[in-house]
């Protein structure tokens, strides 16, 4: 069973010695949050927990662009992996994004997952000059151009959203890097078991968590996609603490537990004490489960 340390909001100071610790630990991912900015004002609804709580708290929240994050702590580590959990797709230049990630990926020594999802905020969108309509046909677009662009051959693309001649990047890593879909909506399911290679959730109790599992197997029968041999479910649920909280997540069919290693609400926390929380959980919970 893999284990992904969710890094949460803050704390960039910390990230290598919390990387490192991670790594001795037993964790197999380390996850980083993606945000461009904070909007004063919106017209969109946060939709994984109280909206007004969830803004007071990222208006001062420090975020670092999450390939810059992944890569300084790759560049001190030898064996875990990385993943955005997850990044802001449709919005990003798919070549630039491409490039980005197939450069990590090599550099990293293929140790790179990408955790790819749709903002809520209208605002990231339309900020960047990026219509808000359409972002599901352009996220689905941005996917296929990644992909064809780690193929290392020449490739061309054409639609009303990206339209270029063939070309190649060089270099690209030897294995495709997985595709890591997030999203509790049933379009952001259906989009999970027709081009994911695994799914990515948020905070979610283990009966919701359930709910979403059956219908995202139950989509991938319907895609034709279930005999994907190695598709990935990261599961989190921010009250699970012991194995046996794990074990049921386990049961319920993910592959991935994902886990915060300290209570990021903690305004006196340390970084002492997220190394000493990183290898508590990996001898109570990771050698566990």
């Amino acid at each position: 069973m893999r284990f992904t340390l969710m890094l949460g909001i803050g704390g960039h100071e910390d990230y290598i010695a919390v990387a490192q610790a991670a790594e001795e630990s037993g964790w197999a991912t380390i996850s980083v949050p993606d945000s461009f900015f904070f909007p004063k004002t919106t017209e969109s609804e946060y939709p994984y927990s109280d909206h007004e709580m969830i803004r007071g708290f990222l208006e001062v929240s420090p975020f670092i662009e999450p390939i810059v994050a992944m890569s300084f702590m790759a560049a001190a580590t030898k064996k875990i992996r990385f993943c955005c959990g997850v990044m802001k797709v449709p919005m990003r230049q798919p070549l630039i994004l491409a490039k980005q990630l197939s450069s990590l990926a090599v550099m990293s020594g293929e140790r790179l997952d990408f955790g790819a999802g749709i903002s809520p905020w209208k605002e990231d969108f339309t900020y960047n000059g990026v219509p808000f309509e359409k972002r599901g046909e352009r996220f689905d677009e941005v996917i296929a151009i990644i992909r064809d662009a780690m193929k290392g051959e020449y490739f061309e693309h054409h639609s009303g959203n990206y339209n270029f001649a063939p070309l190649r990047l060089c270099p690209v890593p030897k294995k495709p890097i997985p595709v890591i879909i997030g999203g509790h909506a049933k379009p952001a399911l259906a989009r999970a078991a027709r081009l994911g290679d695994g799914w990515f959730s948020a905070n979610s109790d283990p009966e919701t968590l359930k709910q979403m599992i059956d219908q995202l197997n139950a989509l991938r029968v319907e895609f034709g996609t279930q005999k994907h041999p190695d598709f990935r479910i990261h599961a989190f649920n921010q009250f699970a603490q012991s194995a046996d909280d794990y074990k049921q997540l386990r049961d319920l069919g993910a592959t991935d537990l994902c886990a915060m290693g300290w209570n990021p609400f903690d305004d006196n926390l340390t970084l002492q004490a997220k190394i000493d929380g990183i290898r508590r959980f990996g001898d109570e919970v990771i050698a566990r489960v």
